[in-house]
């Protein structure tokens, strides 16, 4: 399988664009493109006497891009060959060297001298070439690589040696754009800004090499005039090498927010200047004024404040895998053409799923108006390369401002220590939120957010928190696949199906959108649906892996979006659940009567507890709202009366969680049945028939719950949802 942009990929045209957008220089040289290959034992450490096969860089061996599409085992060492000139004006400059990525342990020699080591599969590293180079003859560049993957206890996200599961194909060696650069002897390495929105400034840091306190930096960006003029106005501070330089842009023109809805860029020029004066290195940049935060909205409730106004956060899981390039986009367009997906769909976000992109990826989001979450790559490593590849992560992408919040796990993978790293990165970097775990194991209240994953059944919000915002890292996973578009005909999954009479996956994704408007009156903050396209054998992205097919319609899909995003509307509790306040239920373990549903059973001789019903795995304590009533057999049957004043309910929904099969009734009526088991509150809509077994005054509910396996859970309750303006109703 391959994409439409395989066809523009050309030995002497692989990813041509400028790496790292975010800090530029206008000359370089691409060293894309075809370099020797060979592979050999891992033990062998000394340079092959030859290379057997050419390799496309910057494509992994794995992929079919590459030309080599091998899969590498951990005892093998991939070797890589090629060479390049020097330009003649080049002279008297220092040459860096810079590998976007290369996955996982890396050594680099130049011209037979070894240049530098390198351990970390994801962030960027560059090295000072100049006094290793030869003038008699072209420049040798010699690469060896060792890739454990799944084998090792390094960062590795989802890649594995054996495709499987949720797991894809492992993408080893170099995978990111190899390039290099002329710089002054003084020269700036890095760059970036932070702003503050409040003081109508930016801060910009700059990091210099071979400098002192002599040298002085210089920072210029150009506003534009105001009125109806065209011109700029040009702003410019100047500071001593290794301080903050702060950029004070006046109120007028009033400053421009960056927002998804206007993602306005301020160009920056970064000067480095000598002691007297002279101009020693210019590198071009830019920022974006936004602020991102967990404040209280007017009724006390914590939400994501973008620019000092809440906004709620909706968008799709990207896991970044391509059936031709594996982990690396065929072109810049292909890269792009996620994020513009999920741009014409409504989204305003996109969780970037453990894998850290090129840095052309955020630069796309900064440009298009697209928030990310950026997860860390998770492995099994308790060691300091965690720490080190998770700063290098942050450090080579903190520059763009379309990035608002760091995520240090996922689920429990990999997890340790969760609380400490996540206090170290809020302080590292206070101007981005912070998300301990996403998923199951939440550590409690560390970080900025409590984020759930819920799919059979979902989506779903869970109890508010005092200091923290609720959020919905994963939910949805239709599966449903394409014929044509498979990866591995009849071997595709997903989290769930498409029912007969869908015509496509529209009406079975906007049933899940449609119930986000209440959750996010209920305190839901944000939410991400699995996934943006299909990944090899999973199948349930909106596209499908070639990003041949959308399974929806974008307009209908855009439309109910972009309604998550305006007032949501009003939700009146009708039976409320035990999931923030314990609510009292007769209950039995002991097989009760034939008539136990019945209104008028007597239920006196059962005992009384405050729900929910359970017991649950100490692993995962704050996944699901904890028992109250602890419940460890094979059966449970409850009872409860409650008084519902007007059955005349707008649009109403019966929450239930259920581990495993459950039976419901009102009223002596049964009103559901349903096997298998969820992992949180499920909204289902109440139709004609379920809503017709209530009755004005008291009514009864009854509910059992069979068990076969552990964990086990019951709790029921009902919502009804109100238009606003429609009718007043209460939280």
């Amino acid at each position: 399988m391959v994409t439409r942009w395989a066809k523009e990929v050309a030995p002497d045209n692989v990813l041509p664009d400028y790496p790292r957008p975010a800090m530029r220089r206008p000359r370089w040289i691409n060293l894309n493109g075809l370099w020797e290959f060979a592979i050999h034992p891992k033990d062998e450490t000394s340079r092959p006497e030859s290379f057997d096969d050419d390799i496309l860089v910057p494509f992994c061996v794995e992929s079919a891009l590459s030309g080599i599409k091998r899969t590498v085992r951990e005892m093998d060492r991939l070797w890589y060959r090629r060479t390049f000139e020097v330009p003649a004006h080049w002279q008297g400059e220092r040459i860096l060297l810079h590998f976007g990525a290369v996955d996982w342990e890396a050594t680099v020699w130049v011209n037979g001298l070894e240049a530098t080591q390198h351990r970390g599969g994801y962030e960027p590293f560059s090295v000072d070439i100049t006094d290793l180079l030869d003038d008699s003859h072209p420049q040798e560049i010699v690469v060896s690589v060792w890739d454990p993957s799944d084998k090792g206890r390094q960062p590795r996200g989802k890649q594995v040696i054996i495709p499987h599961g949720f797991n894809y194909t492992g993408a080893s060696g170099i995978w990111q754009t190899v390039w290099v650069e002329p710089v002054p002897r003084s020269h700036i390495r890095s760059v970036y800004t932070v702003a503050d929105i409040d003081m109508n400034c930016a801060w910009v840091t700059v990091d210099t090499v071979g400098t002192h306190d002599g040298y002085i930096l210089e920072a210029k960006t150009l506003l534009p005039e105001p009125g109806e003029a065209k011109g700029t106005i040009p702003v410019v501070t100047e500071g001593r090498a290794g301080h903050r330089l702060r950029i004070r842009l006046p109120e007028q023109p009033a400053i421009r927010l960056w927002s998804p809805d206007s993602p306005y860029l301020y160009d920056l020029q970064i000067t480095l200047k000598d002691s007297t004066g002279k101009k020693i290195d210019r590198v071009n940049s830019y920022f974006g004024m936004r602020k991102i935060a967990v404040e209280e909205d007017e009724d006390g409730v914590n939400r994501l404040f973008l620019n000092n106004r809440p906004l709620f956060q909706y968008g799709f899981l990207d896991q970044g895998w391509w059936p031709d390039g594996v982990y690396t986009a065929p072109t810049d367009a292909a890269l792009r053409y996620d994020i513009e997906t999920a741009k014409r769909l409504g989204a305003n976000m996109v969780r970037k799923h453990v894998k850290f992109e090129p840095l052309r990826f955020y630069h796309h989001c900064d440009k298009l108006g697209m928030l990310v979450w950026q997860d860390m790559p998770n492995g099994s490593d308790h060691s300091p390369q965690f720490e080190k590849e998770l700063k290098g992560m942050i450090d080579a992408a903190r520059a763009h401002p379309s990035i608002v919040m760091w995520v240090l796990f996922n689920e429990g993978w990999g997890q340790h220590e969760a609380p400490r790293h996540a206090d170290w990165v809020k302080r590292y970097d206070p101007t981005r939120l912070v998300n301990h775990a996403s998923g199951w194991a939440d550590r409690g209240d560390f970080g900025d957010v409590r984020d759930i994953h819920i799919y059979d059944g979902g989506p779903g919000v869970s109890p508010l928190l005092e200091k923290r915002a609720v959020v919905l890292g994963e939910f949805g996973g239709i599966g449903w696949s394409v014929n044509g578009h498979q990866w591995r005909i009849g071997k595709g999954h997903g989290h769930g199906g498409k029912r007969d009479d869908d015509r496509d996956l529209t009406a079975p994704y906007l049933r899940l959108i449609r119930k986000l408007p209440a959750m996010k009156r209920l305190g839901l903050c944000a939410a991400v649906y699995t996934q943006i396209a299909d990944q090899e054998i999973e199948v349930n992205g909106v596209m499908t892996y070639d990003r041949e097919v959308l399974k929806l319609d974008a307009r209908q899909v855009a439309v109910v979006t972009r309604r998550l995003y305006e007032t949501p509307p009003l939700v009146k509790i009708v039976l409320p659940t035990s999931a923030e306040i314990p609510q009292a239920w007769r209950f039995t373990t002991e097989r009760p009567g034939k008539d136990w549903y019945e209104s008028a059973f007597d239920d006196s001789g059962w005992k009384t507890g405050p729900g929910a019903f359970g017991d649950f795995h100490p692993t995962f304590p704050t996944l699901i709202v904890p028992p109250r009533t602890k419940w460890t057999g094979p059966d449970i049957w409850l009872r409860r009366r409650f008084t519902l004043p007007d059955t005349r309910l707008v649009s109403p929904y019966l929450l239930i969680h259920h581990d495993e099969g459950a039976e419901v009734y009102f009223n002596g009526k049964r009103i559901l049945q349903r096997a298998g088991a969820t992992n949180y509150y499920t909204w289902i809509p109440m139709d004609e028939e379920m809503i017709g077994a209530l009755r004005s005054g008291i009514n009864t509910v009854a509910v059992h719950c069979h068990n076969e396996h552990h964990p086990q859970c019951i709790d029921v309750g009902i919502v009804d949802v109100v238009p606003v303006g429609e009718r007043q109703a209460t939280r």
